[in-house]
Protein backbone atom coordinates (compact mmCIF):
# COMPACT_ATOMS: atom_id res chain seq x y z
CA UNK A 1 0.00 0.00 0.00
CA UNK A 2 1.24 3.40 -1.05
CA UNK A 3 0.23 5.08 2.21
CA UNK A 4 2.22 2.59 4.26
CA UNK A 5 5.27 3.06 2.02
CA UNK A 6 5.09 6.84 2.39
CA UNK A 7 4.72 6.63 6.17
CA UNK A 8 7.63 4.19 6.36
CA UNK A 9 9.86 6.48 4.30
CA UNK A 10 8.85 9.43 6.43
CA UNK A 11 9.72 7.67 9.68
CA UNK A 12 13.02 6.42 8.27
CA UNK A 13 13.94 9.99 7.33
CA UNK A 14 14.66 10.92 10.93
CA UNK A 15 13.57 13.87 13.10
CA UNK A 16 14.31 16.44 10.39
CA UNK A 17 11.31 15.10 8.47
CA UNK A 18 8.92 16.85 10.88
CA UNK A 19 10.03 20.41 10.05
CA UNK A 20 10.12 19.35 6.40
CA UNK A 21 6.51 18.20 6.73
CA UNK A 22 5.58 21.61 8.16
CA UNK A 23 7.35 23.25 5.23
CA UNK A 24 5.39 21.07 2.81
CA UNK A 25 2.07 21.98 4.43
CA UNK A 26 2.96 25.69 4.39
CA UNK A 27 3.90 25.47 0.71
CA UNK A 28 0.64 23.76 -0.23
CA UNK A 29 -1.44 26.30 1.71
CA UNK A 30 0.32 29.28 0.12
CA UNK A 31 0.12 27.83 -3.39
CA UNK A 32 -3.60 27.11 -2.97
CA UNK A 33 -4.32 30.57 -1.51
CA UNK A 34 -2.37 32.41 -4.22
CA UNK A 35 -4.01 30.33 -6.97
CA UNK A 36 -7.46 31.22 -5.67
CA UNK A 37 -6.52 34.90 -5.41
CA UNK A 38 -5.27 35.11 -8.99
CA UNK A 39 -8.32 33.19 -10.22
CA UNK A 40 -10.51 35.71 -8.39
CA UNK A 41 -8.55 38.59 -9.94
CA UNK A 42 -9.05 37.12 -13.40
CA UNK A 43 -12.80 37.00 -12.79
CA UNK A 44 -12.86 40.60 -11.52
CA UNK A 45 -10.81 42.03 -14.39
CA UNK A 46 -12.97 43.92 -16.89
CA UNK A 47 -10.77 44.70 -19.88
CA UNK A 48 -13.71 45.85 -22.04
CA UNK A 49 -14.85 48.38 -19.42
CA UNK A 50 -11.29 49.67 -19.05
CA UNK A 51 -11.01 50.30 -22.77
CA UNK A 52 -14.47 51.88 -22.75
CA UNK A 53 -13.37 54.29 -20.02
CA UNK A 54 -10.29 55.28 -22.05
CA UNK A 55 -12.50 55.90 -25.08
CA UNK A 56 -14.76 58.08 -22.93
CA UNK A 57 -11.79 60.07 -21.61
CA UNK A 58 -10.45 60.53 -25.14
CA UNK A 59 -13.84 61.90 -26.15
CA UNK A 60 -13.86 64.30 -23.18
CA UNK A 61 -16.69 62.42 -21.43
CA UNK A 62 -15.08 62.40 -17.99
CA UNK A 63 -18.35 61.91 -16.13
CA UNK A 64 -19.05 58.75 -18.10
CA UNK A 65 -15.48 57.54 -17.56
CA UNK A 66 -15.84 58.08 -13.81
CA UNK A 67 -19.06 56.08 -13.77
CA UNK A 68 -17.52 53.20 -15.73
CA UNK A 69 -14.39 52.97 -13.56
CA UNK A 70 -16.44 53.04 -10.36
CA UNK A 71 -17.98 49.66 -11.18
CA UNK A 72 -16.92 46.37 -9.64
CA UNK A 73 -13.66 45.49 -7.90
CA UNK A 74 -11.25 45.52 -10.82
CA UNK A 75 -7.93 47.03 -9.57
CA UNK A 76 -7.15 48.40 -13.04
CA UNK A 77 -10.47 50.25 -13.17
CA UNK A 78 -9.94 51.39 -9.57
CA UNK A 79 -6.53 52.82 -10.50
CA UNK A 80 -8.02 54.87 -13.32
CA UNK A 81 -10.93 55.96 -11.11
CA UNK A 82 -8.57 57.22 -8.39
CA UNK A 83 -6.63 59.14 -11.02
CA UNK A 84 -9.78 60.86 -12.24
CA UNK A 85 -10.98 61.58 -8.73
CA UNK A 86 -7.69 63.27 -7.79
CA UNK A 87 -6.98 65.03 -11.07
CA UNK A 88 -7.17 68.38 -9.26
CA UNK A 89 -4.22 67.49 -7.01
CA UNK A 90 -2.05 64.68 -8.35
CA UNK A 91 -3.52 62.37 -10.95
CA UNK A 92 -0.36 60.29 -11.33
CA UNK A 93 0.31 60.17 -7.59
CA UNK A 94 -3.19 58.84 -6.86
CA UNK A 95 -2.82 56.14 -9.50
CA UNK A 96 0.57 55.12 -8.14
CA UNK A 97 -0.82 54.74 -4.63
CA UNK A 98 -3.69 52.59 -5.86
CA UNK A 99 -1.38 50.51 -8.04
CA UNK A 100 1.01 50.03 -5.12
CA UNK A 101 -1.84 48.74 -2.97
CA UNK A 102 -2.90 46.30 -5.69
CA UNK A 103 0.67 45.01 -6.09
CA UNK A 104 1.02 44.56 -2.33
CA UNK A 105 -2.00 42.25 -2.42
CA UNK A 106 -0.58 40.40 -5.42
CA UNK A 107 2.74 39.82 -3.63
CA UNK A 108 1.13 38.62 -0.41
CA UNK A 109 2.79 35.44 0.98
CA UNK A 110 5.26 35.31 -1.93
CA UNK A 111 8.05 35.54 0.64
CA UNK A 112 6.94 32.20 2.13
CA UNK A 113 7.59 30.35 -1.12
CA UNK A 114 10.87 32.20 -1.60
CA UNK A 115 11.98 31.21 1.89
CA UNK A 116 10.96 27.56 1.47
CA UNK A 117 12.90 27.28 -1.78
CA UNK A 118 16.06 27.92 0.25
CA UNK A 119 15.01 26.48 3.59
CA UNK A 120 13.79 23.04 2.44
CA UNK A 121 17.12 21.95 0.85
CA UNK A 122 18.97 23.23 3.92
CA UNK A 123 16.73 21.14 6.17
CA UNK A 124 17.37 18.19 3.88
CA UNK A 125 21.10 18.84 4.15
CA UNK A 126 20.76 18.93 7.93
CA UNK A 127 19.06 15.54 7.74
CA UNK A 128 21.96 14.29 5.65
CA UNK A 129 24.46 15.44 8.26
CA UNK A 130 22.56 13.95 11.19
CA UNK A 131 22.03 10.68 9.30
CA UNK A 132 25.71 10.36 8.43
CA UNK A 133 26.69 11.23 12.00
CA UNK A 134 24.40 8.45 13.19
CA UNK A 135 26.03 6.00 10.76
CA UNK A 136 29.57 6.93 11.73
CA UNK A 137 28.73 6.67 15.41
CA UNK A 138 27.84 2.99 14.86
CA UNK A 139 30.95 2.06 12.93
CA UNK A 140 33.10 1.79 16.02
CA UNK A 141 30.84 -0.38 18.13
CA UNK A 142 28.41 -2.25 15.87
CA UNK A 143 30.40 -3.53 12.92
CA UNK A 144 28.39 -6.76 13.14
CA UNK A 145 25.22 -4.78 12.41
CA UNK A 146 25.55 -3.27 8.93
CA UNK A 147 21.78 -2.73 8.83
CA UNK A 148 22.08 -0.07 11.52
CA UNK A 149 24.76 1.74 9.53
CA UNK A 150 22.82 1.65 6.27
CA UNK A 151 19.78 2.90 8.18
CA UNK A 152 21.64 6.12 8.94
CA UNK A 153 22.62 6.48 5.30
CA UNK A 154 19.01 5.91 4.24
CA UNK A 155 17.92 8.58 6.72
CA UNK A 156 20.35 11.02 5.11
CA UNK A 157 19.20 10.29 1.57
CA UNK A 158 15.48 10.41 2.37
CA UNK A 159 15.73 13.76 4.14
CA UNK A 160 17.76 15.23 1.27
CA UNK A 161 15.35 13.97 -1.35
CA UNK A 162 12.32 15.26 0.56
CA UNK A 163 13.88 18.69 0.95
CA UNK A 164 14.71 18.89 -2.76
CA UNK A 165 11.19 17.83 -3.73
CA UNK A 166 9.69 20.61 -1.61
CA UNK A 167 12.06 23.19 -3.10
CA UNK A 168 11.25 22.12 -6.66
CA UNK A 169 7.53 22.11 -5.87
CA UNK A 170 7.82 25.70 -4.60
CA UNK A 171 10.11 26.96 -7.36
CA UNK A 172 7.72 26.42 -10.27
CA UNK A 173 4.69 28.28 -8.80
CA UNK A 174 7.00 30.92 -7.31
CA UNK A 175 8.42 31.82 -10.71
CA UNK A 176 4.97 31.64 -12.30
CA UNK A 177 3.46 33.95 -9.69
CA UNK A 178 6.37 36.37 -10.03
CA UNK A 179 5.71 36.48 -13.75
CA UNK A 180 2.02 37.21 -13.12
CA UNK A 181 2.98 40.03 -10.75
CA UNK A 182 5.27 41.55 -13.37
CA UNK A 183 2.47 41.36 -15.93
CA UNK A 184 0.03 43.03 -13.53
CA UNK A 185 2.61 45.72 -12.75
CA UNK A 186 3.11 46.39 -16.45
CA UNK A 187 -0.65 46.62 -17.04
CA UNK A 188 -1.08 49.03 -14.12
CA UNK A 189 1.76 51.21 -15.38
CA UNK A 190 0.32 51.15 -18.90
CA UNK A 191 -3.12 52.14 -17.59
CA UNK A 192 -1.64 55.00 -15.58
CA UNK A 193 0.44 56.23 -18.52
CA UNK A 194 -2.51 56.07 -20.90
CA UNK A 195 -4.78 58.01 -18.54
CA UNK A 196 -2.08 60.62 -17.97
CA UNK A 197 -1.75 61.12 -21.71
CA UNK A 198 -5.48 61.25 -22.34
CA UNK A 199 -6.16 63.58 -19.41
CA UNK A 200 -3.53 66.13 -20.46
CA UNK A 201 -4.59 69.68 -19.62
CA UNK A 202 -5.02 70.46 -23.30
CA UNK A 203 -7.49 67.59 -23.57
CA UNK A 204 -9.82 68.78 -20.83
CA UNK A 205 -8.44 67.95 -17.41
CA UNK A 206 -10.35 70.98 -16.05
CA UNK A 207 -13.60 69.17 -16.87
CA UNK A 208 -12.30 66.11 -15.06
CA UNK A 209 -11.61 68.20 -11.96
CA UNK A 210 -15.10 69.64 -11.99
CA UNK A 211 -16.71 66.21 -12.39
CA UNK A 212 -14.57 64.67 -9.65
CA UNK A 213 -15.43 67.52 -7.26
CA UNK A 214 -19.15 67.32 -8.04
CA UNK A 215 -19.13 63.53 -7.60
CA UNK A 216 -17.47 63.93 -4.18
Amino acid sequence: MLANVVVDLFLRGGPVMWPLLLALVAALVVIAERSLWWWSLHRRTQAAELQESFNAIAAGEFDRAAQITARGHDPFLATVHDGLAHAHSSLLGAMQLRASDALDKAERLQWVLGTLITLAPLLGLLGTVTGMMHSFSLIGGELSSPGAITGGIAEALIATAFGLVIAIMCLVPYNYLNNRIEEAKHELEASSAQLELLAHPERGVIEAVKIAESAA
